[in-house]
């Protein structure tokens, strides 16, 4: 996964219902990103923040509820 590549995916779980959520990953808008996204089944939002681990070379995602 580069942060020069393309549209990653991601996932995360709902802190209230805790589904999987697969969501996407746009690199061009840095390594370190935070945005608010609702969960796929229960519509609760969420602050995900999205960083990217240079050494690894993967995409971390963190959840916690709005």
């Amino acid at each position: 996964m580069s942060i020069s590549g393309q549209i990653e995916d991601g996932v995360f779980h709902c802190e209230w219902c805790g589904s999987e959520n697969h969501t996407f990953i746009d690199p061009s808008q840095g390594e370190s990103q935070e945005y608010v996204e609702d969960c796929q089944t229960c519509c609760r939002p969420h602050v995900l923040q999205v960083t990217h681990d240079a050494a690894g070379d993967s995409w971390q995602i963190t959840a916690r509820p709005e």
